[in-house]
């Protein structure tokens, strides 16, 4: 998932998956039902022992990974199915004559202007040449302060991010952020720890560096010398940079102060120079999210070179805009952040890129045509029947809980019963026609769309919070929760195949997408969105006794993923991933009891093709994370991602997962067997 500003950190907490199967019908006699036989599943690996592979064995082995993916799955073929819709949608845009300001001129233009390769070539760093050209008149702390703020204005972001969004602590207004960042590779700890992987990654860092510099007109030995300044130089921002696990705890990334007192706080930063340079005033509010890293700024803005600092924002602007530039530059992108960093052999097509710009610019239009044509209101129907129904599996799993407090419990109801629903799309969709798009440069729109997203952010700054936006667009395979807002949202592209079946059996629909649903509402009482009351606000509503069960029970998951070998001595964290993993056994036991009241009166349930239906409800789940992926790939999501891989997130959660063990039997030879006290029960 892509999202534009660090918004999501504390309102957006996403299922983070990648889709896969068979598309959507458009019509009813094309409805498909999931075809789960017994055959297919691989007998010589018993069910107790690798669930994971006991289910998709056979189909991790006909899908291998394709050179242009680092890893392959479900979500991914889904991914490409919708590439191949939007391929039909945006031919349609571009061909005969638009409107000027006309959506179908925007998506047409825009896709257009990142096709015509050859004028791409011909144009070099021509329209991004103004921003170079700032950056190599700065000749002051001044001049810098403001040359960084009109770079966040273009969604270049050196240093940090500056974005608007729910105060945490007010969830109906809208407060300014400032969020640590600026660092050329994925996490700090590339820069910090000398594994193979890491010090494989920092000497390609290197020598990408050397590249684009040269490309720019450097000679060979500034080149080396500049690029070997700035990874300096981020090593120590990434050493000033609060860990990941650190930055998972929303009240540790609470600072509100007022606007002005960023001047009192951070004087070693030029604010009013800085607000000058973004194009808007200081806010009247702020939350600083990592208040010892913005420090540390002061510091590097004292003690650095302003050639270093330079060399910092000119490299930072090209590998930011690189994808949009000139062969050599896309070429050398993909050779550090393909290759090297996610294992990657080929790069995608052209069109496959183009279009994903395209979709990310101008995200709601593409939403609105793609929801007209592929989404059936029968999903929407049955999509809000299983939720409810999965909202009354939930009630009845915080009843049963034996750790948990009566008052606790009544505390539980009013939030789980406060939730929000969102599924498809938006009920008014975001207006476009401040957008200009232009069809002879593609960097040059790609900006354009930089500048129209950050002044629409800018704008919400000390205004209520919309209650009607999404922070995903319909045609995204995803789905997420939002703790300021108490919600989960399920777009559009996530209800097909093999998530949901609009002709599928209860067992298959509750296995897939009511464990998703189930996921998000769970992620509103995980270790982190717990903390969060009914409103939406940042506030404690547990026992302190609850609280210190709820600690207990939640550290013996951690301990149980800790022990998940990834590579050699690379470990699965289960710290990091305590949230996700938490969701995933909520979903699996929601979905399950509300499973067992959609059915209660259904009598006896036949077998289909050799299956039950208790058994059809874990393959399905099972399913879902079926994928094949890349050693590099692994190593990379383990250091950054806070979800677990997919074989971790079935087998993980289906040990803890009491039907698991009476409908496969499991014994205490079993691999996956826990012993009833060592299992988590949570909610």
């Amino acid at each position: 998932m892509q999202m534009s500003y660090p918004i999501i950190k504390s309102t957006v907490i996403a299922l983070v998956i990648l889709f896969t199967g068979c598309s959507q019908p458009e019509n009813k006699t094309q409805l498909q039902k999931p075809d789960f036989k017994k055959e297919t599943l691989t007998q010589s690996i018993q069910p107790g022992d690798d669930f994971f592979r006991y289910v998709n064995t056979n189909w991790m082995d006909s899908n291998p990974i394709p050179d242009d993916k680092s890893r392959f799955g479900w979500f991914d073929i889904l991914l490409e199915n919708n590439r191949n819709k939007l391929k039909t949608l945006f031919a349609e845009a571009a061909k005969g004559s638009k409107e000027k300001g006309s959506v179908a001129q925007k998506i047409g233009d825009f896709y257009a202007s990142g096709m015509d390769t050859l004028a791409i070539e011909k144009e070099g760093l021509a329209n991004i040449q103004f921003i170079l050209d700032q950056i190599t008149q700065i000749n002051s702390p001044i001049e810098l302060a403001k040359t960084i703020g009109y770079m966040h204005s273009l969604q270049l972001n050196p240093l940090f991010y500056y974005y608007a969004s729910a105060d945490e602590k007010n969830s109906t207004i809208n407060i300014a952020g400032i969020y640590q960042g600026g660092l050329g590779l994925p996490d700090r700890d590339y820069y910090l720890e000398d594994d193979d992987a890491s010090i494989e990654i920092r000497a390609a860092y290197h020598a990408y560096l050397e590249k684009v510099l040269s490309f720019s007109g450097e000679d060979e030995a500034s080149s080396e010398v500049n690029a070997k300044q700035i990874i300096t130089f981020e090593k120590l921002l990434a050493e000033a940079s609060y860990t990941r696990l650190k930055n998972r705890d929303p009240h540790l990334t609470y600072n509100k102060i007022k606007g002005e007192e960023l001047n009192t706080e951070y004087p070693g930063i030029n604010w009013n120079a800085y607000f000058e340079g973004l194009g808007h005033e200081t806010p009247k509010e702020v939350n600083v999210n990592q208040t010892a890293y913005l420090k540390e700024l002061e510091n590097l803005i004292s003690n650095q070179d302003l050639n270093t600092w330079k060399s910092y924002l000119k490299a930072l602007t090209i590998r930011s805009l690189s994808a949009y530039l000139s062969s050599s530059y896309v070429n050398a992108h993909f050779e550090l952040y393909g290759k090297v960093i996610q294992g990657k052999e080929m790069m995608e097509p052209r069109w496959k890129l183009v279009q994903g710009v395209t979709g990310n610019a101008l995200g709601e239009a593409v939403g609105q045509l793609f929801v007209e044509r592929y989404f059936p209101p029968e999903a929407k129907q049955r999509m809000e029947v299983l939720v409810e129904n999965l909202r009354i599996g939930f009630a009845q799993r915080i009843d049963q809980l034996e750790w948990m407090s009566a008052d606790t419990k009544i505390a539980a109801k009013d939030k789980l019963n406060a939730i929000k629903v969102k599924i498809g799309y938006p009920n008014k969709w975001r207006d476009y026609s401040g957008l200009d798009i232009e069809p002879n440069s593609y960097v040059s729109n790609v900006l354009a769309s930089n500048r129209f997203d950050f002044a629409y952010s800018m704008n919400k700054i000390g205004k209520p919070v919309d209650t009607e936006e999404w922070h995903m667009f319909p045609q995204m395979v995803n789905a997420y929760y939002s703790p300021t807002g108490n919600e989960v949202v399920f777009p559009a592209a996530i209800l097909q195949p093999p998530f949901f079946y609009l002709d599928g059996d209860d067992a298959v629909n509750y296995g897939a997408i009511g464990v998703v649903i189930g996921h998000e509402m769970t992620h509103g009482f995980d270790d982190q969105g717990a903390k969060y009351d009914k409103h939406g606000n940042l506030s404690t509503w547990w026992t302190a006794e609850d609280s210190a069960k709820f600690a207990t029970r939640t550290q013996v998951l951690v301990e149980q993923f800790n022990q998940y070998q990834i590579k050699d001595t690379v470990y699965a964290n289960g710290e990091l991933t305590l949230g996700e993993n938490i969701a995933d056994l909520g979903g699996l036991n929601i979905s399950y009891a509300a499973y067992q009241t959609a059915i209660k009166d259904k009598g006896d349930i036949v077998d289909i093709d050799g299956l039950n239906h208790k058994q059809r409800f874990m393959i399905s789940y099972a399913n879902i994370w079926a994928q094949n992926i890349r050693d590099k790939e692994k190593l990379r999501r383990t250091k950054t991602d806070v979800h677990s891989l997919g074989e971790f997130r079935v087998n993980g959660a289906l040990r803890n997962f009491d039907a698991f063990y009476k409908t496969y039997e499991l014994t205490e030879n079993s691999q996956m067997f826990l012993n009833k006290e060592s299992r988590v029960n949570i909610w």
